[in-house]
């Protein structure tokens, strides 16, 4: 499906929302009817920008949103793997607490958390 200049316009909005920790009119337009998985051109969901760029009120915003936190972008990172990579104990925790699965994706979090030597983010995955 091709979107118009305008539709691309309020998505990318919606992306950047997410990245800035744009919690509440994120939240919403996702109430207003925007799909919670809504995926950029790389794949990155709202729950993976906002996890990556460590805002946990945004995580959380979109976890309670039943947000898909299993889903991966399309170099097969999730959420939780950018929340460890990014040092977001409380995203690292919400996501844990949600379900989220640490031996997912590629690289995994357990992976993220070896490769990039963060024991504090290894140690919260063990739980």
């Amino acid at each position: 499906m091709e979107l118009n200049d305008e539709a691309m316009a309020f998505a990318d909005k919606l992306f950047d929302l997410a990245r800035d920790g744009g919690t509440e009119q994120l939240a919403a337009y996702i109430d207003s009817g925007v799909p919670v998985d809504l995926t950029n051109a790389k794949g990155d969901t709202f729950l993976i920008l906002a996890a990556y760029y460590g805002h946990p009120d945004t995580v959380a915003s979109l976890l309670a949103r039943r947000a898909d936190l299993a889903r991966t972008n399309d170099r097969g990172q999730t959420a939780l793997s950018a929340a460890v990579f990014k040092r977001s104990a409380q995203s690292v925790t919400a996501l844990l607490d949600a379900g989220a699965d640490p031996a997912q994706g590629t690289p995994s979090a357990i992976a993220t958390a070896e490769f990039f030597e963060l024991p504090e983010m290894a140690e919260l995955l063990r739980r």
